[in-house]
């Protein structure tokens, strides 16, 4: 009752709503800041802890964890829904509130799989010498051959390849027919992959959650998407055109397959940190302290996956030149640690690309740099103070770099069997990923959140 009364008063002293609207004025002009002594006291109730589940729990938040009251909440997502800007003024990537962010963050992620699961199917379309199998090509694509006789056809154009009179003479119709439908399935994923991003792509558009900035880098990797298929036809081509020598067999450029499998590469990088950015426009980070660390890792971790981006482009000349059949042997090359021959071509320049023994040489140099290079980054690293979805991160980077040699290892002992191929190629995916996260989450916080942010995170005594 004595509410109603002070309302009602209120209003007949209002005359025309000015006390109102001066206190809605002033409210507008109102910055809310952060509780961070309810911060503090949820801290020492609650100390973090440093487990691996902890870690990536605060990494999936991509902020401090600050205590927001359920009206600020409300406020901060009306601000989200109208524009561009959180209430930090941090500039996103996606407009429309959280769920417009988790559904383009969600088609980002499942586009970068797709790019992950395309990459896998081409390292087995290649084991199984699949690749040549199409010797003509079309930018729609079109249905595979339906009846005997459509099957003839195809079959009698690929005895016309110089594979087929080299390496697959004699082949029946029944075995050509697996080859077809390997290069065939992988063409069609491609193609696929282009309506997965396009379709939900001019969605967003329409409905307005897709910035500028995020569309510009999304019509980007779409070009880079459309050209791959291009880049994998002028690949294929190049298998297509006799041999130099009766003797070598035919085998597609190591150069175009190096750009094929690098386009590949980017793609999927571009793809995977974009869809980070837009779920996590923050990296993690608690305190000062967090963020000082963070950036001593950074310093480490950017030249470990240059080594790491280049060790996989060197893979693709090993692919390229076969050389994964050649020196059969480890830790040396056949009864040498160093063949003889890896200066033989002229200019020299050339036995780094083409030389079967130099590009397997520098593929294993670079490998055990690879190695090297991660497993220092977590012994210089490993007594810092750092936010534990580092920590967590670089022990699965080490773990992961030494599997992945060891799956290197396993495969040129073995003589590059289809499976072990095809996992040491899943695996240097793997890691790249792996670094592209650890990268994304050593970012420098924002101005707003580093204002916010204090010195040490605060424990339990």
């Amino acid at each position: 009752m004595f509410q109603s009364r002070v309302f009602a008063s209120i209003l007949k002293r209002n005359k025309g709503g000015s006390i109102i609207n001066n206190a809605i004025t002033n409210l507008r002009g109102t910055k809310i800041t952060p509780f961070n002594h309810l911060r503090d006291i949820h801290h020492q109730q609650n100390p973090p802890s440093r487990s691996f589940l902890y870690g990536f729990k605060s990494l999936s938040k991509g902020h401090n964890c600050q205590y927001v009251p359920s009206s600020s909440r409300k406020m901060s997502t009306v601000a989200a829904s109208v524009g561009s800007e959180s209430k930090e003024g941090l500039r996103l990537l996606v407009n429309g509130g959280p769920k417009a962010q988790k559904m383009v963050g969600i088609w980002l992620f499942g586009s970068a799989a797709w790019v992950f699961s395309m990459v896998i199917l081409g390292g087995v379309t290649r084991l199984t010498r699949s690749g040549l199998s199409m010797t003509d090509w079309k930018f729609t694509g079109g249905l595979p051959p339906l009846s005997n006789a459509d099957w003839l056809i195809e079959f009698e154009k690929y005895k016309q390849s110089p594979e087929y009179k080299i390496v697959n003479k004699g082949m029946n119709v029944e075995d050509f027919k697996f080859i077809y439908w390997m290069e065939y399935a992988h063409r069609m994923w491609g193609r696929g992959l282009g309506i997965l991003f396009a379709l939900p792509f001019s969605y967003f558009l329409r409905k307005g959650y897709v910035t500028v900035r995020l569309g510009a880098k999304l019509c980007g990797l779409f070009a880079l998407g459309a050209g791959q298929g291009l880049i994998g036809w002028w690949m294929v081509k190049s298998g297509l055109e006799e041999p130099a020598s009766e003797y070598a067999q035919p085998r597609v450029s190591p150069y175009r397959l190096a750009a094929h499998l690098t386009s590949a590469f980017v793609i999927y990088s571009g793809l995977f940190w974009t869809a980070l950015s837009v779920v996590m426009p923050e990296p993690p980070a608690e305190s000062l302290a967090w963020v000082r660390g963070a950036a001593k890792v950074k310093r480490l971790a950017l030249p470990a996956s240059l080594i790491v981006g280049v060790t996989a482009v060197s893979g693709a000349f090993v692919a390229g030149n076969d050389a994964g059949h050649a020196f059969n042997t480890f830790p040396k090359m056949g009864d040498t640690w160093i063949p003889d021959d890896i200066f033989d071509l002229k200019p020299v320049i050339r036995n780094f690309f083409e030389n079967t023994s130099t590009v397997q040489l520098d593929h294993r140099i670079l490998a055990m740099t690879s190695l090297t290079s991660i497993g220092a980054m977590w012994w210089f690293t490993r007594k810092l103070d750092i936010h534990p979805a580092v920590k967590s991160l670089i022990g699965a980077t080490v773990g992961m770099a030494a599997l992945q040699v060891s799956l290197g290892i396993s495969t040129l002992l073995s003589y590059v069997p289809v499976s072990l191929g095809t996992a040491h190629q899943a695996g240097a995916l793997t890691l790249l990923t792996l670094m592209i996260l650890l990268n994304h989450t050593l970012r420098k916080p924002s101005a707003s959140l580093l204002k916010s942010l204090p010195q040490v995170v605060k424990t339990a005594l």
